[in-house]
């Protein structure tokens, strides 16, 4: 999991950006397989809600375990 100063330059929101990745992957997985994941936020997940956060890594979860 990565989330640069460049992406986020408060302390705060990278650590809030990684919180939602952290909870978003536990509640899905037992669903994925045994896969090696590296997660890279974008700027704009710096300004995005906690519900757009959930609800865009949930899709990316959900075609994760379709493959």
């Amino acid at each position: 999991m990565a989330v640069s100063r460049r992406t986020a330059p408060k302390a705060t929101d990278r650590s809030r950006i990684k919180r939602i990745i952290r909870e978003t992957f536990r509640q899905r997985q037992r669903r994925l397989e045994a896969y090696d994941i590296v997660v890279i936020a974008k700027a704009s997940a710096r300004g995005a809600e906690r519900r757009e956060l959930h609800e865009c890594l949930g899709r990316l979860w959900e075609r994760l375990a379709q493959q």
